[in-house]
């Protein structure tokens, strides 16, 4: 059976904000950004983006040159008149960032995706990557 090492704790603030954010009842586009603490060794909340128009909103929100873990909950309307509100985890991880960041981040995705309890994981390495196009291509797989 394979190990993880968790090198960051997920934060009781962040967990609880995460629990609020999975059973939101509202049917807008929101996003919850989450951050690594390099000093404390935890994750915790960065930001928390309601209604959000499109996704490039919550591209404006995340930084170039550092990582971040986002859970993003969207509307998708489908040709047969259904509406659904996936939620999927995004790790957004910059080529650029420093690598003590990206181990920190790398070393914390598993645990962090275990918290969440998400199926839909995806990661990033630029930002322009985050497009409606690629969200709506990568749900259909």
């Amino acid at each position: 059976m394979a190990q993880y090492v968790q090198i960051c704790e997920v934060s009781i603030e962040a967990k609880e904000e995460i629990k609020r954010f999975r059973f939101r009842k509202e049917k807008t586009n929101a996003a919850l950004i989450l951050k690594v603490d390099p000093d404390t060794h935890s994750v915790f909340v960065d930001e928390q983006l309601e209604d959000i128009d499109d996704i490039d909103e919550l591209r404006m929100a995340l930084p170039e040159h550092q990582p971040r873990f986002v859970i993003y909950s969207c509307r998708i309307d489908h040709s047969d008149g259904r509406v659904s509100f996936p939620m999927v985890f995004i790790f957004s991880t910059p080529q650029d960032a420093k690598p003590q960041l990206q181990m920190m981040y790398a070393g914390s995705k598993l645990s962090l995706v275990k918290e969440v309890s998400l199926t839909k994981v995806y990661e990033i390495r630029e930002l322009e990557e985050l497009t409606d196009e690629w969200l709506a291509e990568t749900l259909q797989k």
